[in-house]
């Protein structure tokens, strides 16, 4: 990538594919060569409280090559990372987080509702997300308002000490896809999608739809919903054929890690990193 990249044949190491130019080297020596790069999907989840500096940090002990996380802008132009608009769900206190100052968000407690000892974390910056990545690693920063965040994340992703190939931008929004790749073209960005079935059985956004929503935010890749039903062989070769990335979300259990692994994919994100990466060994 810049970021995430690929096992599409067997001549892939690290983050790229072989074409010429090196990048960062994360797989080690001892695990095959097709296997999925794993994220954590909002840190080590399953272990930790999602989105915090707690979570993050194990990932790295469980040997998560990624990282991803969720990011809102405050009211005084602060990236903070949480997944919901308001911070009931985490804090008990419902404070809505684009009418609150990072001051009032760093009041709030975002552990102790995972267990005790988790007491006291906090909601983190994004640049304290970032601090947390190390050298050989990536992250994923999912966008959960819209395109107004991307001036401000520029911004810190231009002070931050990471590489530009250590930062990806997710998102549902596809003006937040577009204005990242406008604004910020040195770093990728991917666009997000889930699927919904009619009253005829059918899912919607069908295949030819997301590639033409790819093509027209500039997206490097698709991040879908890991949706068996839809994503098959000749949904991976439209993508391939387009020159698009292909990344599913969010994988726990290992025979659908196992699906995605044979239709080649390029990341899993999972809440259990050491789990699914053990089991697809």
């Amino acid at each position: 990538m810049p970021g995430l990249c690929f096992r599409r044949s067997l001549i892939v190491i690290g983050w790229f594919v072989i074409v010429g130019t090196t990048h960062m080297n994360v797989v080690r020596a001892d695990e095959p060569r097709t296997l999925p790069l794993i994220v954590a999907h909002r840190g080590a989840s399953h272990d930790a409280p999602e989105n915090t500096l707690a979570a993050f940090r194990l990932a790295w002990e469980q040997g998560a090559d990624a990282i991803e996380g969720d990011f809102h802008l405050t009211a005084d132009g602060q990236i903070v990372c949480i997944h919901d608009k308001t911070t009931k769900k985490r804090a008990g206190t419902d404070l809505v987080v684009a009418k609150s100052t990072l001051e009032d968000l760093k009041r709030l407690d975002v552990g102790r509702w995972k267990h005790p000892r988790y007491s006291g974390e906090q909601i983190p910056t994004l640049r304290e997300v970032l601090d947390v990545v190390p050298d050989d690693k990536t992250i994923l920063i999912e966008i959960k308002c819209g395109p107004e965040i991307v001036p401000a994340l520029k911004e810190v992703l231009t002070q931050a000490a990471l590489k530009p190939a250590q930062t990806i931008v997710i998102a549902f929004d596809e003006n937040v896809v577009a204005a990242t790749k406008r604004q910020i073209p040195g770093i990728k960005a991917y666009w997000l999608t889930g699927y919904k079935e009619d009253d005829r059985g059918a899912f919607k956004p069908t295949p030819q739809t997301v590639l033409q929503t790819l093509r027209r935010t500039g997206a490097d890749g698709l991040d879908t919903q890991a949706k068996r039903q839809v994503i098959d062989s000749e949904f991976v070769k439209m993508l391939r054929d387009a020159k698009m990335e292909f990344h599913v979300w969010t994988v726990n259990k290992p025979s659908d890690a196992a699906y995605f692994r044979r239709l080649g994919v390029d990341s899993i994100t999972t809440d259990r990193p050491a789990f699914l990466r053990e089991r697809l060994k």
